[in-house]
């Protein structure tokens, strides 16, 4: 009997798994001195947060977000249309109606995490007690993307993330590959690397290198 996984376990999964081996290519990579924006003695010197202590914050939010993301599928394949009424599959969308939809995911994603972002670095009290966590990492590396505050991880990437995925109108399977995109995105920003051939800061002004002055003391805040 042949065993299947659907792509509501899929979807939830594959981006947890995605971040942590895109993130472990990065690791090896580390030791790629003309490269690395920041020497590994500054990383030592200026993060104040031991790495175990970031990879146990990222799994955290981690665990969190699989909560989260089978409860939307699980709501979604009930009261949406997944499934016409006879209960048969309904057909998968056309190449362009993907595109057009994941352009839409990217642009909400964007947008939502933007101005939460920009919020929290506005509002003293917020930058505080919460966005502050994420800038112990003032020499930024790959895994830890996702090391946040539990409330901001709630805000910007939960949240943000399930209402790209509702107001795309997209299906779990086209959220395997978005969510994965997205994962490679985050964890790139912050692997304090420059690497020749890199697509994405190619297609990108927001990377890296820009990411990484964000996260110095005297960076610009948004």
């Amino acid at each position: 009997m042949a065993f299947a996984v659907s792509d509501e376990l899929l979807g939830t999964f594959v981006p947890v798994a995605v971040y942590w081996v895109y993130s472990g290519i990065y690791v090896l990579l580390g030791d790629l001195e003309n490269y690395r924006l920041h020497t590994k003695a500054e990383e030592k010197a200026k993060n104040i947060v031991p790495k175990w202590t970031v990879v146990k914050g990222v799994l955290l939010q981690q665990a969190f977000q699989i909560a989260v993301s089978l409860l939307l599928f699980t709501v979604i394949t009930i009261l949406l249309v997944i499934k016409d009424e006879s209960g048969a599959a309904k057909p998968r969308p056309s190449a362009p109606v993907i595109i057009a939809q994941f352009i839409v995911a990217m642009f909400v994603l964007d947008t939502w995490q933007y101005f939460m972002h920009r919020y929290m670095h506005v509002n003293k009290f917020l930058y505080k007690h919460v966005h502050s966590k994420h800038h112990t990492l003032v020499v930024p590396y790959a895994f830890g993307a996702l090391y946040n505050h539990p409330l901001e991880g709630l805000l910007l990437d939960t949240v943000g993330g399930a209402l790209a995925f509702l107001v795309s109108g997209m299906t779990p399977r086209t959220g395997i590959f978005f969510f994965s995109f997205a994962t490679v995105k985050t964890v790139d920003d912050h692997c304090g690397l420059w690497l020749p051939g890199n697509l994405l800061h190619v297609f990108f002004s927001n990377n890296s290198a820009y990411h990484d002055v964000h996260h110095q003391l005297y960076g610009s805040k948004y």
